[in-house]
């Protein structure tokens, strides 16, 4: 019969998943809260409390994200993918191969949100050079940095969290090639179904002719000024029919910086604002056609934005932005650019507040104006994707080289066993800087403090579960009758659980609650734990039904102007061959 304190564990163990996948608060946010309730309900003590933050997983994914950085800001990155143009060919079938083969060796060194966001544009690019759809090349750059990443043991943040686990209950490490021969089998396996089968189930999101919507600038809200002039003056949206002569929403009307209560229905005056929703090649006519102003949400005047070299750009907001959250007003980092915001759109969702109030999420999309020199900045910026310019880019070679050697030495210390994971990236880490790979600002800049703090708060969650006996209880009452004592079953058994859940909420934190589960419940069936842990991480970093079931299907979501059910169907059978990959090879290379 449990008692209180596994009852307390189970009850924040659900209320966490339950936020994780209601998404609707940030999740290291939530990650702090169930940090505070284990503490505050004593089922850790004041040490474990901090423990997440001095795990090998924590440290380790921080000094990685430096090291990635480094590499990217050297100009390394972006020189491999501007020389894959060569490799590519003009068939389809070529080009995806070469940007996901690519994609996938990177992603075995490096965390792979840096070089998708990195190819996103690159990709763009290089599809429409050929007259391919974009949403033909991305979602296989997705799935492919994936496959890369379960390769190495530094590939993806998951596999370090899954490893610190097991080493903190007395596991012997991970190696640091010790997933290879199953990445390397998964690897091979989704090549050849991205080449066949799941070229045919990839979607076209695109026209037929780039001109028709060369920006993909469909659904975008725009705000516009009615000037003196304007013929609509007079007119009510409704009555007028304007919505069918103009092929425009009127999403909202303001009069005096304040919303109408009834848009379509009030009649239109001089100096009131319209909110428009739909086409912005459309939306920049109006200006002529019904005496119009485009409200420009900058502070960059218009004489600036006059040049010859100015240029239409559309970015993406990525995860980890510094920009999510803030109104468009403040978001200083266009002001600083001099790139003046003319719309944005929000898939899926109609905006009716005035542009400058709206808050900035992950995957939006936003049109600028600025002159061609400012985009440079803005294409190695992290806060913002740009998916339709591929300026110029250099490499710094003597810095590249360093880079390089950095990157080179952490996995040589790994691998021969020199030092622990853990202090070869931190050394790595400190290498990039030393090296001026990047400064020290640059180098705080590169951690994605949102996992850090995820793990921060979530790690001691699974020592909760472990020491309040909810995680026996589970396995005793839940695991063991369903696999019926058979260690293959329970095997599948907890690689179907984990990616069932990542797809729906953040893949560390599932890997983070799973696996001390699947840890006790090897040792209960005096199993060895290492292929649970193998299949928790694998699980946890292969994920391609949802778009929100990893970061990288979220950031190219948006660019490649995908439907939720684009990943279902695409994805699933991937899903599948991993699954059954996994159940085949994980007990050979890892005995039960």
């Amino acid at each position: 019969m449990p008692d209180i304190n596994m009852i307390l564990a189970g009850v924040i163990v659900l209320a966490a998943m339950a936020f994780f996948i209601w998404d609707r608060f940030r999740i290291d946010g939530v990650a702090i809260c169930v940090l505070v309730a284990l503490f505050v309900f004593g089922l850790i003590t004041p040490e474990q409390t901090v423990s997440g933050f001095t795990s090998q997983a924590t440290i380790t994914i921080a000094a990685m994200f430096i090291i990635s950085d480094g590499l990217v800001r050297t100009g390394l990155v972006e020189w491999a993918a501007r020389h894959i143009d060569r490799l590519a060919g003009k068939a389809e079938m070529r080009l995806i191969l070469v940007v996901a083969l690519t994609a996938a060796v990177l992603s075995a060194f490096l965390i792979n949100t840096a070089i998708v966001a990195i190819f996103i544009p690159v990709s763009m690019v290089l599809a429409r050079s050929r007259k391919t759809a974009p949403s033909r090349v991305l979602m296989p750059l997705s799935f492919a940095s994936q496959f890369g990443g379960v390769c190495t043991l530094i590939g993806t943040s998951t596999n370090l969290i899954v490893n610190s686990i097991g080493v903190e209950r007395g596991l012997e490490p991970f190696a640091f090639f010790e997933f290879l021969p199953l990445g390397l089998a998964m690897t091979g396996a989704g090549m050849l179904y991205l080449a066949t089968v799941g070229r045919i189930l990839l979607p076209v999101r695109k026209a037929e002719e780039e001109q028709v919507d060369r920006f993909r600038l469909a659904d975008y809200l725009a705000q516009a000024e009615v000037q003196e002039q304007s013929p609509l003056i007079g007119k009510t949206w409704e009555k007028g029919k304007l919505e069918e002569e103009t092929q425009m929403e009127l999403a909202n009307l303001l009069r005096n910086e304040k919303a109408v209560s009834r848009p379509a229905r009030t009649v239109i005056k001089a100096g009131d604002v319209l909110l428009l929703h739909g086409h912005i090649e459309l939306i920049m006519q109006m200006e002529s056609r019904y005496g119009l102003k485009i409200i420009k949400e900058a502070r960059v005047k218009d004489e600036e934005l006059s040049s010859h070299d100015m240029k239409l750009i559309e970015v993406v907001i990525p995860p980890g932005s510094n920009l999510i959250g803030r109104p468009i007003e403040k978001a200083t980092f266009f002001h600083r650019h001099k790139l003046s915001i003319l719309a944005i759109q929000r898939r899926n969702q109609t905006m009716r507040e005035s542009l400058a109030d709206i808050r900035l999420k992950e995957n939006d999309t936003i049109l600028l104006l600025g002159h061609k020199d400012d985009l440079v900045p803005i294409m190695n910026s992290p806060n913002a994707i740009v998916t339709n310019e591929l300026t110029e880019l250099y490499v710094r070679r003597d810095r590249a080289i360093m880079a390089v050697a950095a990157l080179v030495l952490v996995v040589l210390l790994s691998t021969l066993s020199v030092l622990p994971i853990m202090l070869a990236a931190i050394i790595g880490a400190v290498a990039m800087v030393v090296t001026r790979c990047l400064t020290v600002e640059e180098a705080y800049g590169a951690i994605d403090w949102k996992i850090i703090f995820l793990l921060g708060g979530m790690l001691p969650l699974g020592l909760a579960l472990e020491q309040s006996g909810t995680a026996a209880w589970m396995v005793s009452n839940l695991l063991e009758p369903i696999a019926g004592g058979d260690p293959v079953i329970l095997l599948a058994l907890t690689y179907v659980l984990t990616a069932v859940l990542t797809e729906f909420m953040s893949n560390h934190a599932a890997a983070a609650v799973l696996a001390p589960v699947a840890f006790t419940a090897a040792i209960a069936a005096n199993i060895d734990p290492r292929p649970f842990l193998v299949a928790i991480t694998f699980a946890a970093s292969t994920s391609f039904t949802t778009p929100i079931g990893y970061q990288t299907n979220t950031m190219i979501y948006a660019p490649g102007g995908y439907r939720f059910t684009d990943f279902f169907r695409v994805g699933l059978p991937l899903n599948i061959i991993f699954f059954v990959i996994s159940i085949v090879l994980i007990p050979v290379i890892w005995p039960l």
